[in-house]
């Protein structure tokens, strides 16, 4: 069974509260009431509900997941709580562009390694991104850690940085998150095609 962000789609959301606080992380990030924020992979929402409540009402949140099952649990969990600011696609981050650069915020967590091929995502982030948005990878540090994906699919900080620049991005920050992973800040360079 491959490991990685799908393991976590019926993951307890309890027991990975326990090592990963996802209010924490989007505050953290700056993510804020009226931005557009884009979960890539979002799963069952494990940061695409805490993203609706802080953007609020005036904001969207958009998640895009190729597990429909996942969609449908994120769906019912947002219905509950009467969260009418999130859109949900089913679709490969490959294959799908969700909008022309609308996003405030682009966020993969813990996922970026998971996807066959990066460059065409992070492609499509940046076709997705506001010229003033904001690039975030939320990932496991490579190095061994008591839970998570394999090894050998992890990427280190610097293979991040690298590809997010090869896509047409400028990483503004790299920084620790928690015990066993790190975030990577980047912003669009300024230099892609305006359609």
């Amino acid at each position: 069974m491959a490991e990685g962000q799908h393991r976590f789609h019926h993951h307890d959301e309890a027991e990975r509260r326990k090592w990963q606080n996802p209010e924490e992380i989007l505050a953290g990030i700056g993510l804020k009431a009226g931005d557009t924020f884009l979960d890539i992979g979002c799963g069952n929402g494990f940061f695409t509900l805490p993203a609706s409540r802080l953007v609020g009402p005036a904001g969207l949140v958009s998640g895009l997941d190729p597990d429909s099952i996942a969609l449908d649990e994120l769906r019912a969990k947002a219905d509950s709580e009467g969260l009418a600011n999130i859109r949900l696609e089913v679709g490969s981050a490959e294959e799908t562009v969700l909008c022309e650069e609308c996003a405030d915020l682009v966020f993969f967590g813990i996922d970026l390694h998971d996807f066959q091929d990066q460059s065409k995502v992070l492609a499509n982030a940046l076709k997705m991104i506001k010229m003033t948005g904001l690039l975030v990878d939320l990932d496991w540090k490579k190095e061994p850690t008591p839970i998570g994906p394999p090894l050998e699919i992890r990427f280190t900080e610097e293979q991040v940085s690298d590809m997010m620049q090869d896509a047409g991005f400028i990483v503004v920050s790299v920084e620790e998150s928690g015990v066993w992973h790190y975030i990577v800040k980047a912003r669009p360079s300024g230099g892609r095609e305006v359609h």
